[in-house]
Parts: structure tokens; C-alpha cells; sequence
């Protein structure tokens, strides 16, 4: 892989303000040439202490993006809750953006949520039309989408990172929720709360959505899906969540994401001590810029999967990029390429196709003495 522009920096903590920038986002629309890139504006690291959502616009000029000024989206909000967790998706065919993300309840914890089986987290969305330079007021669909299952949530989230529209037009948002298995004299036992990840998705244009089902059979978190293709054309959902099992999780749909049948821990794909977000794209090799797919993804995939994460076992340090040439075949990753070297934790990967070129923009949080110093931007071609 090839670095093709220099470090950006895009959201700087400011300690003397308090300012703290977690949880960056990556959308890329192949209409303007621009990248869409979102955070959370935090008082301080800590997730309680979330306030807002930011925006920068970047456009595209050959081998280079030029970044636009900081936007707060202040319509991404409901009163008396912070707002996390921006997870994008672009709707091709009406040039619709949803900003999809979770509104919580000033001041409590997730673990709290947990330990105490009381959700206290809401679904939302805002739309934009115009590219992203307007939004929507938010719109809270908790009760539609989820409806009654909440009271057996301790509580839940989306993405974070961005959210994918397949082939068929289906538009698909990755979550998670803290699933409470079993109850004792109407209260919760935590140690029968368990992570499970699934998705929220939109069959038409996303005028209405639905849930799907838990992958119940092993724990995992933060996730994120890539759609791959056999060579006979037919689709498969690939789905990549942290978990708290020491190595990613990884699971396949045939049908869209409603049911996820092949789930299992990926040990070539290891989680630092407390985990980490990770982020998941899918591409087409060009071969006919000197890419070879071996002859097992000839056979079973058109596709590949890039994966970004960081590499150290024990803490969140040096991030990669990892390569899978055959993904439906297990245990294929390759070994990562190191794209910081030093304090890094989540990031997010947005795939911009050219005609010549292959690029890819990933989204990063890093710094000298902690992750959380800056989310930064690079811009990465050609496997």
C-alpha cells in the first residue's frame, strides 16, 4: 500500500476549552469528489461527557483534499441527551445522506445501563439533500424501529463508523445492544447481559425501517458490514465486531443482513486488552493495474476487504490496514500494513473508485501520549 497524501489533522484536542474530538466517521460522495468527515465533540475523553456532533467537508483534487472549516450539527440533538455514535450512509439514488446516531440521557454511563438493565439511549437520524450542507431536524425512531424489545435492552448503539447501501438498494446501519437474557424477580442479572451486534436497514430509500436479527450465538460489539461478491454474482453480507473475547468477531448473510448463520472469532484479528472499534471496506482488484488475486478468490469472491485496527495486542497502538484477497474463505487475512505508528484507536475507511486508481481515505483517532489528542485523515492507494 501507498500513502498518497500527508497527515491531516481535522479535529485537535484543546485542553485549555476542555475540547476533546472521539468516534470519527468517513462518508465519501462519488457525485462532489468529497469526504464527509464526523466526530463527537466531547468536555472531556470520557463517553459520558459526549455533547454534539462535528462536520468537516473535504474535496477532492486529484491526490490531494482540501478540508473546509468545523461545523456543528445542532440539529443532531434531543434536549437533555448527548449525541454519539455518527454512523452515515449516502442513498445513490436520491442523493440523500442519513446521519443515523444514539441520543443518551445526560450523564449516564453505559455500564450503568448495564448493571442497572434501564436503557436510557434513543435511536435518531437527520437526512441531508444537498450534500451535507443542510440537515434535517432529528427525527427519533426508537419506537417505531425498536417498539416493545427495548425493555429487554440494557442498552444499545449504532456503528459507529459508516453504514452501507448493497447492490440491491437495501440500506443497512450496523448496531449493537446489551441483550438481557434472563431476569430475576423483574430485575436484570448482569452477568446475563451479553453484547450481541445486528442491523437496522431501509428497503425503500430509507422512508422506513426495520430490525433485524441478533447474532446471538457470540459476543460482539461495534461493528461494521462490507458487502462481497461471489463469482457468480451473488451477494454476501460480511459483518466485522469487535468483541470482548480477545480477537474480532466476524459473521455472513446471505440474506441482507436479516440473519447472520456464520459467526465465529477471527484469530488471525486480535483485540487489544479493552478492545477497539474497527472499520470495513470491500473492493474490486483492478487487474488491470497489476493487482492478482490468488486463484481461491477467482474462484469464490470478486471481491476483497480492507480492514483497519490497531495492531498492538496489548493497548491501543499502531494502526494498520489489513488485506483479505480471499474473505469467504476463513483465517485469510494477510499480515497489516502500519499506517501510524504510536497512540491510535478508532478509525473509519471510505472507498473513492477512480478510473485509474484505486484510492481509499481512512479516519483516524491517534497522538504522541493518547489516542484521543486528534482524529486525523490520509489518503491511501493501491494494494
Amino acid at each position: 500500500m501507498k500513502i498518497v497524501s500527508r497527515k491531516v489533522t481535522l479535529f485537535q484536542q484543546e485542553a485549555s476549552r476542555g475540547l476533546t474530538y472521539r468516534i470519527p466517521a468517513l462518508l465519501y460522495l462519488p457525485p462532489e469528489s468529497t469526504f464527509l468527515a464526523f466526530a463527537e465533540q466531547r468536555s472531556s475523553p470520557r463517553d459520558e461527557d459526549a455533547k454534539f456532533l462535528v462536520l468537516r467537508r473535504g474535496k477532492k483534487e486529484g491526490a490531494s483534499v482540501q478540508w473546509g472549516p468545523q461545523e456543528p450539527l445542532l440539529t443532531a440533538t434531543l434536549p437533555n441527551h448527548r449525541t454519539m455514535n455518527p454512523c452515515p450512509v449516502y442513498e445513490k439514488k436520491s442523493g440523500t445522506i442519513f446521519l443515523f446516531f444514539i441520543c443518551v440521557e445526560t450523564h449516564i454511563t453505559e455500564q450503568h445501563q448495564i448493571r442497572t438493565g434501564k436503557n436510557a439511549a434513543r435511536l435518531c437520524h437527520v437526512f441531508s439533500q444537498d450534500g451535507g450542507r443542510t440537515w434535517s431536524q432529528a427525527t427519533d425512531l426508537t419506537d417505531q424501529v425498536i417498539g416493545d424489545d427495548l425493555r429487554n435492552w440494557a442498552t444499545f448503539a449504532v456503528g459507529p463508523g459508516h453504514g452501507l447501501q448493497l447492490g440491491n438498494g437495501r440500506l443497512v446501519i450496523p448496531a449493537y445492544s446489551y441483550y438481557i437474557h434472563r431476569r430475576c424477580f423483574g430485575h436484570s442479572l448482569h452477568c446475563w447481559t451479553k453484547p450481541h451486534c445486528f442491523m437496522f436497514y431501509s428497503d425503500d430509500s430509507g422512508q422506513n425501517w426495520a430490525r433485524a436479527h441478533l447474532v446471538e450465538n457470540l459476543r460482539s460489539l461495534e461493528c461494521q458490514v462490507a458487502e462481497l461478491l461471489r463469482q457468480n454474482e451473488s451477494p454476501v453480507l460480511y459483518c466485522n465486531a469487535r468483541s470482548p473475547d480477545g480477537y474480532r468477531a466476524e459473521a455472513f448473510s446471505m440474506d441482507g443482513g436479516n440473519q447472520f448463520e456464520d459467526s465465529f472469532l477471527c484469530r488471525q484479528l486480535s483485540e487489544p486488552h479493552s478492545g477497539c472499534q474497527g472499520s470495513v471496506v470491500s473492493v474490486t482488484p483492478r487487474l488491470d493495474l497489476g493487482t492478482k488475486p490468488s486463484s481461491t478468490s477467482l474462484k469464490d469472491s470478486k471481491s476483497w476487504l480492507i480492514f483497519s485496527h490497531p495492531t498492538n495486542r496489548h493497548k491501543r497502538m499502531d494502526l494498520g490496514i489489513f488485506l483479505n484477497t480471499s474473505p469467504l474463505e476463513k483465517g485469510s487475512w494477510k499480515a497489516p500494513w502500519v499506517l501510524y505508528k504510536g497512540h491510535s484507536g478508532y478509525s473509519d475507511l471510505a472507498v473513492c473508485e477512480e478510473e485509474k486508481t484505486l484510492l481509499f481515505g481512512c479516519l483516524f483517532e491517534c497522538g504522541v501520549s493518547s489516542s484521543y489528542e486528534e482524529i486525523a485523515f490520509q489518503l491511501v492507494t493501491n494494494i
